[in-house]
């Protein structure tokens, strides 16, 4: 609590980053959450009912595009305690909750036959080969550098625990690939913002390290959004990094 009021009432020079203050708000709710459910964990091998301070969350609406899987608890015995024969449905209780599967790799082999005349009499024939790699896999390793900040280093850790090694430099090559064919579609996105009547450009400063000198110089990213929905007009919502330079 008193690094919060710290955030919250300091200095402006002692103030938090917002995303620092999210760690520190996460631990203390995972702390809260952790005590609770031991509490939970007494009360259930007691015997009684658990504490029922917990939070009390609204039911999520989770997207519809999500795929749904049924599962229907029957009561071990339906027969009337009375003798009056099978009981009747008049109800049901529902309750959701998200789940996932884990990401899993798969291995694609591409087979090119070679055709040949019977008789020796002309050459080969062989489909061409297509590209080596897919473009989803291509897509999970971009989105989590560029959207999650994850680095290329920790997302080779990542597949070296599913028994998949490949050296942080073949992502980066991956990706630089990537980059050159996104290029044209960036281009045109920015192309298409200039021509609209309000932009919003946010500009962040951070740290870069400078090798040989021992020290660190500044960077400065720019990113460039459109969103004119708030303000009456038919734009829609679209943004891409502007660009980025170092100052030395």
């Amino acid at each position: 609590m008193k690094e919060y009021e710290r955030a919250r009432f300091g200095k402006r020079s002692e103030k938090f980053n917002p995303d620092q203050m999210q760690l520190v708000l996460e631990d203390i709710e995972i702390a809260i959450a952790e005590v609770q459910e031991r509490q939970d964990d007494r009360a259930r091998r007691a015997g009684t009912a658990p504490s029922s301070r917990r939070t009390r969350r609204a039911a999520r609406a989770f997207p519809a595009h999500l795929p749904r899987i049924e599962q229907v608890i029957e009561p071990e015995n339906l027969e009337c305690p009375c003798g009056c024969g099978r009981m009747v449905q008049i109800g049901e209780d529902r309750s959701r909750r998200l789940d996932v599967m884990a990401a899993q790799y798969r291995v694609i082999e591409t087979v090119r036959p070679r055709y040949a005349c019977a008789k020796g009499c002309t050459g080969v024939a062989q489909a061409p080969a297509p590209a080596h790699l897919t473009e989803a896999l291509l897509a999970q390793v971009a989105v989590a550098k560029f959207s999650e900040h994850m680095p290329l280093y920790r997302q080779s850790q990542v597949l070296a625990r599913h028994g998949i090694f490949i050296d942080r430099a073949v992502l980066a090559d991956w990706m630089g690939t990537v980059a050159f064919h996104l290029a044209p579609l960036v281009e045109r996105m920015s192309v298409v913002m200039k021509q609209s009547g309000r932009l919003f450009i946010d500009e962040t400063r951070a740290p870069v390290l400078d090798p040989g000198r021992g020290r660190t110089k500044t960077g400065y990213l720019w990113a460039v959004l459109r969103d004119d929905r708030g303000h009456g007009g038919a734009d829609t919502n679209r943004g891409l990094p502007l660009r980025a330079r170092t100052r030395w």
